[in-house]
């Protein structure tokens, strides 16, 4: 604050002065943000001024561009929505209907029956070896683009040139060499050295179509101004427009060789056949007409329509980003939450929630309902793992069950509703997902499917280490202080 000490008359103390006030005013005035987080930047701001206003000009604009929302929301406004019809009302029970409905709300996609969706793995896998569910659902994967005849649609928030990484991208550049058309999208950040690496060279020379998004920032002149961390976190995979891939994994070795000393990444992947893979295929090609202008609309409703399955699967594909409603993800897990009557099990890797999300969670046990939440015991942000500490009082107290997974990063973000709703997808119940990021998100309703997802988060309770409420209460006084001290910047994070 030195410039609060110089005379205002200084035409650069003044110049400071100003712009410290013009930044206060935007934290406090900008549309769509939570009160707890226009106060903790009105803090940082106002007691580290120059820092808060560089930080606030970094991270404080959860923005891709007006350019670039534009041209998604025009892209978006072109594009068919999935034709396939909805799902009667009377088919649902009472309390997972809201659940689909509000999920409608968000990209328009109707509930649809007539799916085949699996979830992959290996039926052997002990819980104390998951990385081998990882490698069987890339086996899938690769299986499924070797038979691929008329197009491929992959996008991956992180893809490395490892095994599974060189597996997929030797498969994708085999499909286009014998006249499939496929396309690769990867964020620029999470994938940056596979999209600067001979594998992109070798994807690109074979004839796919390649695009690394949101390579740049919003930029005021030449001082870049919005989150870096706002990226395109979507996991999906559309083939022939008949098989479609959702869930956690990104295409990279279970032991994830940039932070090996975290390893193994533990994830849960589905297979899905049906008229869910339109829903699919609309969030991959929006995001790719908006990128690369290539005109791929009709593809979303193209013929043939995909197989109806006899006495298939109810499911509901949705997507959320900048172009989405504010809050539309955290608004569905707390619907999805509160449609909890007896049985309600998480997981997540990420866990700085808003308020609406630990208040549903922490209220959950109070209305009867036997409630878990598995998280990985060392996390790989020492910010997140320390403001996930935070909340852990307030989730004992509740009565809800807190587990450490210790055998690696639970990356799976899943959750089972009394053994016949599941949501499962890319989201994490961090603020980047629940309010910046591009997602994607698988919802559920089938007693079977749901069931071997909630026997694989069995599996992983089943080698955690329950969290002890006394235990947490000893926690030394410095220990406390860090993860609530972080826990305030939550909305920062």
């Amino acid at each position: 604050m030195a410039y609060f000490l110089s005379p205002l008359h200084s035409p650069l103390a003044l110049l400071l002065f100003v712009v410290h006030l013009l930044v206060i005013a935007r934290a406090i005035t900008r549309p769509n943000r939570a009160p707890a987080s226009r106060v903790a930047w009105v803090a940082v701001i106002t007691f580290l001024p120059l820092l808060g206003v560089i930080a606030y000009l970094l991270l404080g604009e959860t923005s891709i561009g007006r350019t670039r929302i534009k041209r998604l929301r025009e892209t978006e406004a072109r594009m068919p929505l999935p034709v396939d019809g909805g799902v009667a009302a009377d088919v649902f029970a009472p309390r997972a209907k809201p659940v689909f409905d509000l999920a409608q709300s968000i990209n328009g996609f109707k509930p649809v029956a007539g799916n085949r969706i699996v979830l992959l793995g290996d039926p052997a896998a002990p819980p104390d070896a998951p990385k081998l569910d990882s490698n069987a659902a890339i086996d899938a994967l690769v299986a499924d683009i070797e038979q691929a005849r008329a197009s491929v649609h992959i996008g991956f928030y992180i893809w490395l040139d490892d095994r599974n990484g060189a597996r997929v991208a030797d498969a994708v550049c085999a499909a286009a060499q014998r006249g499939v058309q496929c396309r690769v999208m990867v964020d620029a950040l999470g994938s940056r050295a596979f999209a600067h690496g001979p594998r992109w060279k070798q994807l690109r020379d074979a004839g796919v179509r390649v695009h690394a998004m949101l390579d740049d920032v919003p930029r005021l002149g030449h001082l870049a101004v919005g989150r870096v961390d706002l990226r395109n976190h979507r996991k999906i995979a559309v083939i022939d427009n008949r098989i479609a891939y959702c869930g956690s994994q990104n295409c990279a070795d279970p032991e994830f060789r940039v932070k090996p000393k975290f390893a193994p990444w533990i994830d849960l992947l589905l297979r899905c056949e049906g008229p869910v893979v339109r829903q699919a295929q609309y969030l991959f090609l929006s995001a790719w007409i908006s990128e690369t202008g290539e005109a791929l609309e009709a593809m979303v409703t193209a013929s043939p329509a995909p197989e109806q399955f006899e006495d298939g699967v109810i499911a509901q594909m949705f997507g959320t980003g900048p172009t989405a409603r504010h809050n539309a993800m955290s608004d569905m897990f707390v619907a999805a939450m509160y449609a909890a009557r007896e049985e309600l099990l998480v997981t997540t890797p990420y866990f700085v929630p808003d308020e609406a999300l630990l208040r549903a969670l922490c209220a959950a046990p109070r209305r009867g309902v036997k409630t878990t939440i598995v998280f990985p015991a060392r996390n790989d942000s020492m910010l997140v793992g320390n403001s996930c500490r935070s909340t852990w009082p307030d989730l004992l107290s509740s009565g809800v069950s807190v587990l450490e997974y210790p055998l690696g990063i639970l990356h799976t973000k899943s959750m089972t509703i009394d053994g016949g709703i599941a949501l499962v997808g890319s989201a994490n119940m961090d603020r980047r997902s629940l309010e910046l990021n591009y997602e994607n998100n698988l919802l559920v309703a089938d007693h079977a499917v749901v069931q071997a997802i909630r026997t694989r988060q069995l599996g992983y309770m089943s080698v955690s280490q329950p969290v002890d409420l006394d235990t947490v209460r000893a926690w030394p006084y410095r220990q406390r202080l860090l993860q609530n001290a972080i826990g305030m910047m939550a909305p920062l994070l």
